[in-house]
Parts: structure tokens; sequence; C-alpha cells
């Protein structure tokens, strides 16, 4: 096995921070509440944060990192089509494709809760439609998030949710892929 130093402390921090506050607004705090808003501006500036590690956070936390293309995604797919068991040190491109989706739309969702209370809805009256539609495609995209998350580390024999409190990824040296 092979150990790679993957996601720093800020990584993991905002990552399991994200995965509490945004719990906590969709599952537990009422829409109305007071709490909500300010738990929705904690949310977005945890994103905010997490952009500015993008450019200049360490190599994995590196948004340059990410292999988002056409190539590297369908590579992933017939990897997984063919049952070929390569593990990518960072971020793999569906991996990828699925925390740009994540981050964009929460950044989304969060202008849109914004929008939607200012004058309790009479300014932008479409915000509060957009606000409950990107909170379904959200909790959805969480839910293939954490699929995903257990199906690649049983097809590639990496733990990946090991690795994400660890900061650490342990991957059999012949599977690894940068």
């Amino acid at each position: 096995m092979a150990r790679f130093p993957v996601w720093d402390p800020f990584i993991r921090l905002f990552h399991w921070s994200l995965v509490l506050l945004f719990a906590a607004n969709s599952f537990v705090i009422d829409p109305d509440s007071a709490l909500h808003a300010p738990i929705g501006y904690a949310i977005v500036a945890l994103i905010a944060l997490r952009l500015v590690w993008g450019l200049i956070g360490s190599p994995y936390a590196r948004f340059s990192s990410f292999p988002i293309s056409q190539s590297a995604i369908l590579s992933q797919i017939r990897d997984i089509a063919l049952s070929r068991r390569a593990a990518h040190c960072g971020h793999s491109p569906l991996g990828s494709v699925m925390i740009c989706n994540l981050l964009f739309c929460i950044l989304a969702l969060g202008g849109s809760g914004y929008l939607a209370s200012l004058s309790g809805g009479a300014v932008f009256p479409w915000a509060e439609d957009l606000h409950e539609f990107l909170v379904a495609w959200v909790q959805f995209s969480i839910v293939i998030h954490i699929g995903a998350v257990f199906f690649e580390s049983r097809r590639i024999g990496v733990d990946l949710i090991r690795a994400m409190m660890t900061g650490f990824k342990e991957i059999p040296r012949y599977r690894a892929k940068e």
C-alpha cells in the first residue's frame, strides 16, 4: 500500500462542517426559524473560504488538480465499465464534477435564500421557488455523492471515508493514478 497525504486539515474541517451545517439547515432547523439564515450565511462563508483555498491551498485542494475534461471523465467511465480498479490520488474526474456541482449549487442556494428573504419575498418572488428547487437538487446530489463514495471505495479498494477523516489515502501501489 502506498499512503498519500491528500486532504489537508482545512479540507477535512470544511467538508465535515459543511456536512453538519447543511444537514442542520435541511433536516433539523425549520426554514422559518431565526437560525436558518445565519446557518445559510455560515455555509456560504465556508464555501467562499473553500474557493480561496482552491486557488492557494495544498496540491490536491487546488482546483487546478481537478481532472475535469471530457477525456478524463470518459476514461473513468471506461474504467468503471471494464472493472478496472485504478484509484486517483486526489479527486477522480467524476468526483471533481460532483464537487464543482455541489459548490456552485450550494452558493446559488445561499444566494436564492438571501433574495427570497428580501421584503418577505416581495422583491424577487421567484427566488423562493428557485431556493426550494436548489434544496432538492443539492440533497439529490448529496445522495449521489454518498452512494458514489461507497461504490468507488468498494470498486477501487480504497477507504475514501477514512481518507476524508485522516487526510491520507491508502492505495495499492499498482492502482495509483495521478
